[in-house]
């Protein structure tokens, strides 16, 4: 659930989406980074998605429209359905409230209070709004929040215009449940979602172009700039963070993998591009288990 998974609050806030659209609009720049995994009787595409995207941005490559018509299975990290996202919905109010009479606030930095109220107004939130929530969830609300308010949707990411797109016919799998997901995210220690907090609401505040710049880089399928935008925050702030939601997650994802090459047939992986950035992306594990891996 991480952009990259990030999640979608790991996405941080938009700059003028509008100017990015012009730019990139031609289908002959749209190259998102796209990976295919083959052995004698399977072949795999793995694709890097981000969660939120701006309407109209033509950003879907010829080879991931060409494996989708030909896939007997597509794999995204949930199911891509109503029932998960209220499910998620109910999970993240049940486990993402502080205890009765505390606040998020008093646990900020002077500093990161500061940018709570900049941030949240910026965003069309009023600050009181996230104070009864946990680190993680105020982090979620907030970052999403940014990015609507700057035209990019959820609606249009590429997981809900991937699945709307999918013929009946083909099987839909996911690596995880909404409880495992909502869980990674719960379960983190409060200093560390502190940690993150305080760092998302700096960049959010000081850095108001940071998703523009990653989402140039995915459209141009540059891979050093995605893993200098999308992951070094969160290994350099909290490396604890990113052993949960990236390394960890993809040791479980990777053995998925393997047992799907085992079989046959054709199949496209849809996760959140961070989960395939540098060593422990999943391309270079299977690179590093034998398989051959074509792509970047």
């Amino acid at each position: 659930m991480t952009l990259i998974s990030p999640t979608p609050w790991r996405v941080r806030a938009a700059g003028v989406i509008g100017g990015l659209m012009a730019l990139l609009a031609g289908p002959s720049l749209a190259l998102p980074p796209i990976w295919i995994v083959r052995d004698a009787d399977s072949e795999m595409v793995i694709f890097g998605s981000i969660h939120i995207l701006p309407a109209d941005l033509d950003w879907q490559p010829p080879v991931l429209s060409a494996a989708l018509a030909k896939a007997d299975d597509v794999w995204f990290e949930l199911p891509i359905d109503m029932a998960t996202q209220s499910r998620v919905s109910e999970l993240a109010l049940k486990k993402g409230l502080v205890a009765k009479g505390a606040h998020l606030s008093d646990k900020l930095s002077v500093a990161g209070r500061a940018r709570l109220a900049r941030v949240s107004t910026r965003a069309g939130i009023r600050p009181e709004q996230v104070e009864r929530f946990r680190p993680w969830l105020a982090e979620a609300t907030l970052s999403v929040a940014a990015l609507q308010s700057q035209g990019a949707w959820a609606r249009d990411g590429v997981e809900q215009v991937l699945s709307m797109g999918l013929d009946l016919k083909v099987e839909r799998r996911a690596f995880e449940t909404p409880e495992q997901q909502i869980n990674v995210l719960a379960n983190g220690r409060e200093a560390d979602q502190m940690a993150s907090l305080e760092e998302t609401l700096r960049r959010m505040d000081e850095e108001p172009d940071t998703y523009e710049a990653l989402l140039a880089s995915w459209m141009a399928g540059d891979l050093v700039a995605l893993e200098r935008e999308a992951l070094e925050p969160i290994r350099q702030s909290t490396p604890t963070l990113y052993k949960t939601l990236i390394r960890d997650r993809n040791l479980r994802w990777v053995e998925v993998l393997k047992q799907r090459m085992d079989g046959s047939g054709r199949t496209v992986i849809i996760v959140g591009v961070g989960h395939l950035l540098g060593k422990d992306g999943l391309p270079e594990r299977l690179r590093r288990l034998g398989y051959r891996v074509e792509g970047p």
